[in-house]
């Protein structure tokens, strides 16, 4: 096994270091060495000036034309020089280095790698890194240097000085995988797989340690799923709930009508629920195909039939938004059944009445978020749990709640649109059913995909539909500005947005830095429209809805897989108005557009999902990781399908071969990230 031991043992690394890297989830050697890149920087080879495009990193060669002059005022000082090559010219930029004057000679031959931006219509590199021989740059042409994430205070160059001393004293870690099976899927060995996937000599290099290191993610992953699985078939159902009369009367008043889809899936639920074994079935369902009627059906006739349901929501603002519908539904209805909420944030007096109704049975359903597993809730007979994929409702919580009284059936909600084949491998211990039919009553969003130039014109149109009393999302990559990668940060954007629409309208930052307590205050205001617009990392993915909220723009939308920018785009559409989803990214690369293109012409999730399968390969792999599902440390179950496909193969040759490598599996519960 990797050692245990504390960072602090690492040259270089003390008390203030130590608790930087304690931020990043980092305290021990072990860490150290798991904690994987997210990307790497590329060095290729130079291209002529005049194929420079906006947006990218680039490296050039040219002469150095004319005089180094230095401009500005003492608090920013901007170095000029210009290149040229045969094709061109180009202006080069940097800030805060004058003495840069002094080191350029006129005609001089130089290598530049940096970012193209347009500066007054002129395409300009910023700020690059300078090979002054040009000979310097052979050195590093192409090799990958990782990029890790980052916090403030903690410089790339620091984790890869300590990540480089770990890997120098890491023991060699004994071989796990059975070296037939190592054999037949072609993998690396693991002691060359982990020093590979940080500092590759080359891709090659880079995509052999990085199949290992997913294969053996995927194969921990389904080998804990099977375990699991096995668990649940042998619960039998300790309650036996035939549907309600009243529910077909529930479905008969409501002001729309079920889809054949909706209806299918309910079927399937009730079935389940009066069947011999305890439920443990997954409802995918693309945004907006009705999945929460599904469930709420399922827990009024829970209720009707006396026992007690309990839905978890992934944040507070969305539990209590599911409250209040749900109350809605039960008085309009008529529905002789009571609700309670409980969350984190509720005074002690609050919580105290909650859980005497709760353990009472007074009330039989309670809509909560992860406040639903505290040793002080005590059910009276909880016979239903409804969560949602991002809780990752796994045997640990079920357990928590079998302690609470008997085994409760399970229905997990998913809006992650994954082709059948992936999602039997992933939700192996659960039963599928799948609402793929769209409400009639919804109106398509209209999407556009554009480059840079169109920022402006997307903040106009973001103003009129404010005036109109709409709202607006601003989606970033990142929470701040980083040394390594270039694309817009929540920071820096939401203070530039708030100068740019003037204080009539309220702009609101979100990442999931930030404490929960804050995050749900954030969403609130959002949700009472105090924030007009609010600019976020991915972290709304879930957890806020908003139906008056119609434009969502996407910075950098070529970072995103496509799944997941469906996914936030799912975030708009949601009440009687149009609305309007603009993918904005920062490449002209004809790859990007193909790929962005599929979401410009279609709004069916589970038709991206299966287009981008088919369009992903080895060369996505540096930045358009799809996030949030399952929280794999390194595997992508889009970009990684055929592995998954190899660790499933892999898992039944195993438990044929070697079953007693079930036992040596820690059961899996789906809050925790599998650890390698």
């Amino acid at each position: 096994m990797i050692k245990e031991t504390s960072i602090k043992e690492l040259k270089g690394i003390g008390e203030k270091t130590e608790k930087l890297f304690a931020k990043i989830g980092i305290s021990t050697v072990g860490d150290m060495i798991r904690y994987y890149p997210r990307g790497y920087d590329i060095y290729e080879e130079p291209v002529s000036i005049s194929d420079v495009r906006e947006g990218q990193v680039v490296t050039v060669n040219g002469m150095i034309f004319g005089r180094v002059q230095v401009s500005g005022n003492r608090s920013l000082q901007v170095t000029t020089m210009h290149v040229k090559d045969l094709t061109g010219t180009l202006k080069v930029i940097w800030f805060r280095m004058p003495y840069l004057r002094n080191t350029f000679q006129k005609g001089g031959a130089v290598t530049l790698r940096g970012k193209i931006v347009r500066k007054r219509n002129e395409l300009v590199m910023e700020h690059p890194e300078v090979f002054y021989p040009p000979e310097q740059y052979d050195g590093k042409k192409n090799t990958l240097q990782p990029i890790y994430g980052l916090t403030a205070g903690l410089s790339n160059h620091a984790i890869m000085k300590a990540m480089h001393q770990a890997l120098d004293g890491m023991d060699l870690t004994r071989e796990r995988l059975p070296k037939e099976l190592r054999m037949r899927y072609e993998l690396a060995e693991y002691n060359y797989a982990v020093r590979g996937i940080h500092f590759p000599e080359d891709k090659a290099v880079f995509m052999h340690a990085r199949k290992r290191l997913v294969f053996e993610e995927f194969l921990q992953f389904i080998l804990a799923i099977r375990k699991l699985k096995d668990k649940n078939e042998k619960l039998e159902n300790e309650y036996v709930i035939p549907v309600h009369p009243d529910i077909d009367a529930f479905i008969a008043k409501l002001p729309y009508k079920l889809t054949n889809a909706q209806k299918k899936v309910w079927k399937e639920i009730a079935a389940d629920m009066a069947g011999e074994m305890t439920m443990s079935r997954l409802v995918q369902g693309d945004v907006g195909s009705g999945k929460t009627i599904v469930a709420v059906l399922a827990l009024f006739n829970t209720a009707l039939s006396g026992c007690q349901g309990a839905m978890m929501a992934p944040t507070e603002v969305l539990a209590r938004q599911h409250y209040a519908s749900i109350c809605n539904m039960l008085e309009t209805y008529d529905i002789p059944v009571k609700a309670v909420l409980l969350t984190g944030s509720m005074t002690a007096k609050e919580k105290r009445r909650a859980y005497d109704r709760i353990e009472c049975g007074f009330a039989k359903i309670i809509i909560g978020t992860h406040a639903l597993i505290q040793d002080a809730v005590n059910y009276d007979n909880l016979a239903l749990v409804v969560t949602d994929e991002q809780h990752r409702f796994g045997v640990k919580q079920r357990e928590s709640f079998a302690q609470k009284g008997g085994t409760p059936h399970v229905l997990v909600m998913s809006a992650t649109p994954i082709p059948r084949t992936l999602a039997i491998i992933l939700y192996g211990e659960l039963d599928i059913s799948v609402i793929d039919e769209l409400p009639a009553n919804r109106i398509p969003i209209k999407n556009c995909v554009v480059d840079t130039g169109y920022r402006q014109t997307a903040y106009q149109f973001m103003k009129k539909q404010i005036a109109e009393g709409r709202q607006c999302y601003v989606i970033c990559p990142m929470v701040e500005e980083s040394e390594n990668m270039e694309a817009e940060n929540v920071t820096d954007y939401s203070r530039m947005l708030q100068d740019e629409m003037g204080a009539d309208v309220q702009v609101g930052c979100l990442h999931g830095k930030m404490k929960q307590v804050y995050k749900d205050e954030i969403m609130q205001q959002f949700a009472e429209n105090q924030i007009q617009i609010l600019v976020s990392t991915t972290v709304i993915e879930v957890g806020i809805d908003v139906p008056n909220a119609t434009v969502m723009l996407i910075e950098n939308a070529e970072r995103f897989g496509l799944a997941q920018l469906h996914q936030l785009r799912g975030r708009v559409g949601r009440g009687a108005y149009q609305s309007y989803c603009i993918f904005m990214t920062g490449s002209d690369a004809k790859e990007t557009k193909k790929r962005l293109d599929i979401l410009n012409h279609s709004n069916d999730g589970f038709k991206i999902a299966s287009e981008d399968l088919k369009l992903r390969g080895p060369g996505d792999l540096f930045g358009i990781r799809q996030s949030g599902l399952m929280d794999f440390k390194i595997g992508d179950i889009y970009q990684d399908a055929a592995i998954l496909q190899m660790a499933n193969e892999a898992a039944d040759w195993i438990l044929e071969e070697y079953p007693e490598w079930l036992k040596k599996i820690p059961d899996y519960e789906r809050t925790s990230s599998v650890i390698i």
